[in-house]
């Protein structure tokens, strides 16, 4: 249906019809009681426990959440997650995307609210030749006849139920989950690399005591082979600790690759993979785990990008679905429209010259759709949305459930990581002790060979366990920081997506 006035003369006795303000003024009533008539925003209730089970952090400022990494006090880590986070692969991809979304909303946003306009210009050119004339009363010219007209016509959809709103709504919860995501990644890649750095600096460690167990282990050679040659102890006695001596040495072999792969991976990981070795120094030195903030479980749905970004998808997908009951009602556009043109022609009357006729006109007209016979694909996409919906609210309530229980592991096991670490401590301690006795025991001839290797074979052991504790220790503190959300800053963005 389509009414519209233009500039034009009207035919004398032709029926007027409706007129645009009272089909406009009709449509506003209608569409103020349609609107209402959408699905509210799906609400997902989400019921989380008022406190982790799992022994309580300290009380720390919640700033210490953003840039957890440096609580632990170490330039070479708050450097490398700089720089990972301005120059890595991961990091400048999660940018890329996030421009992507950006630039698809600014799209998306002007085909919302500016009309369609195109402004069209066409010239033509007729060359006339008169074959054959008869008969009386032709006014047939030959000749040459150039037509130039330009027209601008805007269509503009009365946005009287709610469509412009609804999907406003929609790209901007799809920006939102866009700039969760591109904090998720950020997030995760400075966690990364954390635990890969501390995964280095627990090889640097093993590295160490690997090359003093190799001197241990040299230095009973060369007194096992000393008794030996002067017949206090049998020569096989030697030849085991030459034994011991050479798996010292290719212990040592082994952990210096490993530590040469970890530090190349660590520099890919940053955004330098190409650097050399030199560049990144790795101390033997593992520090104590810092404290975790404490944390309540509620804040987890404001601190995780990826519960943000969960709940921004379900508000866009009640968007969708707004847009798709929406889509059942009438739409009035109005189609304003403006044209000039111009004709140069042969003259009737002055042969051999030309006469020129230039006009304009201008119309107003109104437009209005009724989806009758789209009715039952309408009614299958609202199913479609319906059911995106669904799926929606139950991947929130899923990553919901999953954020409290690796918070809820990542602070059982940081708990545990820390007595271990304590106990292990304590047990190395005592073995280095006995080791020493029992080295210079050996050395003065009061015990055998056999009590000095069991005694230093425990104390190896205990600084093996000792070291993996301590490495394990500051990578699950690693995981409990982004278990608990950190990484990131949640007040530079709306607490919460709507989709109402």
């Amino acid at each position: 249906m389509r009414l519209a006035k233009t500039g034009a003369l009207r035919r004398p006795g032709r029926p007027s019809g409706l007129s645009p303000a009272l089909l406009i003024g009709t449509a506003i009533v209608a569409g103020a009681g349609l609107s209402a008539c959408t699905t509210p925003a799906r609400q997902v209730d989400v019921k989380l426990p008022t406190a982790f089970e799992a022994p309580a952090g300290s009380p720390l400022a919640a700033q210490t959440l953003d840039q957890w990494w440096t609580a632990f006090n170490d330039p070479v880590l708050n450097d490398l997650i700089a720089t990972a986070l301005e120059k890595a692969p991961d990091a400048r991809m999660a940018a890329a995307k996030l421009e992507e979304a950006r630039a698809v909303r600014s799209s998306q946003i002007r085909q919302i609210y500016i009309p369609q306009t195109p402004l069209t210009g066409s010239a033509k050119r007729t060359d006339t030749d008169i074959i054959d004339q008869s008969g009386t009363g032709g006014f047939t010219l030959g000749g040459v006849t150039k037509t130039y007209a330009a027209n601008f016509d805007v269509s503009w959809e009365l946005d009287l139920i709610g469509r412009r709103g609804a999907a406003r709504r929609v790209v901007d919860n799809d920006l939102a989950a866009a700039r969760f995501s591109y904090e998720g990644a950020r997030a995760a890649l400075a966690a990364n690399v954390a635990q890969s750095y501390f995964e280095a600096r627990g090889y640097a460690v093993q590295l160490e005591d690997a090359r003093a167990n190799a001197t241990i282990a040299d230095n009973l050679f060369k007194v096992s082979d000393e008794k030996g040659r002067r017949g206090l102890s049998a020569t096989s006695e030697g030849d085991r600790t030459a034994a011991d001596l050479a798996q010292a040495q290719a212990q040592v072999a082994q952990v210096e690759a490993q530590l040469q792969a970890a530090r190349r991976s660590l520099l890919i990981l940053v955004g330098k993979g190409v650097d050399p070795l030199a560049s990144l120094p790795v101390e033997p030195v593992l520090a104590k785990a810092p404290p975790v903030p404490a944390a309540a479980p509620a804040e987890l749905l404001a601190r995780r990008p990826d519960v943000r970004e969960a709940a921004a998808r379900l508000a866009s997908a009640s968007g969708n679905l707004n847009i798709s009951e929406l889509a059942l009602f009438p739409t009035l556009t109005l189609t304003p429209g403006l044209g000039i043109s111009k004709q140069i022609s042969p003259s009737f009357l002055a042969p051999g010259s030309t006469q020129s006729t230039t006009s304009s006109a201008w119309s107003i007209g109104a437009d209005l759709s009724i989806p009758v016979l789209n009715i039952p694909r309408l009614m299958a996409d609202i199913k479609t949305e319906n059911a995106r919906v669904e799926q929606a609210a139950v991947t929130y309530e899923k990553t919901v459930q999953t954020a409290f229980g690796e918070t809820e592991n990542a602070l059982v096991q940081q708990a545990a990581d820390e007595r271990r670490v304590t106990l292990l401590a304590a047990g190395e301690r005592r073995a280095a002790s006995a080791y020493e006795a029992s080295r210079k025991g050996y050395a003065a001839g009061l015990t055998d060979l056999t009590t000095a290797l069991q005694a230093e074979q425990s104390w190896r052991n205990a600084r093996t366990a000792l070291t993996g504790a301590q490495t394990q220790a500051l990578q699950r503190a690693v995981q409990t920081y982004k278990a608990l959300g950190g990484g990131w800053s949640p007040q530079s963005i709306p607490n919460k997506p709507s989709a109402q």
